[in-house]
C-alpha cells in the first residue's frame, strides 16, 4: 500500500491521499506499539508472580473482565490505557517504566527522600500542635494548649 500511493497522482483526490496516509500511519502506529510491548505480557507474569495473586485475584481489583487479563498474559491482547492506569492506582509500588518497556527494576524505590524529588514532596519544616478546639454540639468549647 505505502509503495501504491507514492505512484498514485494525489493532485486530484485528496481524499484517497487521507486514506492511504491514514493506512500507512495506523500501519506505523500499530507496530511501534506491538513492538513495545512484546514482553510486556511477561512482565506482568512475573509482578503476579511476585506478588503471589491469581488472574482472577488481579482481574477483580482492577474491575476488569477476567478474560481480559488472560488474552494480555496470552498474547492475544495488548493492554490499554484502562488497564495501565487501574495497575498504576492499585498497585503504585510497581513502576510503569519497568511493566511498560521493562527498564529499571520492577518496584519503585521507596527509600528515597524528599529532597530528591521536591515536585511532589516539598520539604517542609517540622510543625507542632500549638492549640486545639473543641466545639460541643450545646455551642460551648474548649481550648486545649
Amino acid at each position: 500500500m505505502y509503495f501504491k500511493y507514492l505512484q498514485h497522482d494525489f493532485s486530484t483526490s485528496l481524499p484517497a491521499f487521507h486514506h492511504y496516509f491514514n493506512l500507512y500511519f495506523h500501519f506505523r502506529f500499530v507496530t511501534f506499539v506491538t513492538i513495545k510491548n512484546t514482553r510486556m505480557d511477561k512482565r506482568l507474569q512475573q509482578f503476579l508472580d511476585a506478588e503471589n495473586i491469581s488472574q482472577a485475584q488481579l482481574a477483580d481489583t482492577l474491575g476488569v473482565a477476567r478474560a481480559g487479563i488472560s488474552h494480555i498474559l496470552s498474547g492475544r491482547n495488548k493492554p490499554g490505557f484502562d488497564f495501565l492506569e487501574a495497575m498504576a492506582v492499585h498497585f503504585p509500588q510497581i513502576s510503569m517504566d519497568w511493566l511498560l518497556t521493562g527498564k529499571g527494576r520492577m518496584y519503585k524505590d521507596v527509600s528515597g527522600s524528599a529532597s530528591e524529588n521536591p515536585v511532589f514532596a516539598p520539604a517542609q519544616p517540622p510543625r507542632r500542635v500549638s492549640k486545639i478546639l473543641v466545639f460541643y454540639d450545646d455551642n460551648t468549647f474548649e481550648e486545649f494548649q
